[in-house]
């Protein structure tokens, strides 16, 4: 049985956390992959090339899923990824678009988790 388009979306999201940027794009990504990443060109290398260097930066990043949506082609994966074990974090939605079961776009938001917050019910 084939995985489900919300576990292809988990898995690329924890190999590229873990380091494992190339193993997750050889797996994962389209031949016509983009972007929407407004801090890097629009293309699948530009991309994998920053994760690369962030997994580099970063060899203790977590990446922690807290819900995911798949509605057709598209997956939402909303998560609590942390750069290093002292790190507050940052709320993330993930959005991807699939097709021919492959990750052909890709869109991503963050929030920063605030050290002190007046919301009593937090980012997640």
């Amino acid at each position: 049985m084939k995985n489900s388009l919300r576990e292809k979306a988990v898995s690329f999201l924890q190999l590229v956390a873990s380091g494992d940027v190339r193993e997750a794009y050889s797996k994962y990504i389209g031949p016509d992959f983009r972007h929407h990443n407004a801090f890097f060109r629009g293309d699948a290398d530009s991309l994998m090339l920053a994760m690369e260097e962030n997994a580099a930066k970063n060899p203790h990043k977590t990446l922690e899923v807290k819900r995911v949506i798949e509605e057709g082609d598209t997956v939402a994966v909303h998560s609590h990824v942390k750069q290093t074990q002292e790190d507050l974090g940052t709320a993330v939605v993930h959005i991807f678009r699939f097709h021919n079961d492959l990750i052909v776009e890709l869109w991503d938001v963050g929030q920063p988790i605030p050290e002190n917050s007046p919301n009593e019910n937090g980012v997640f």
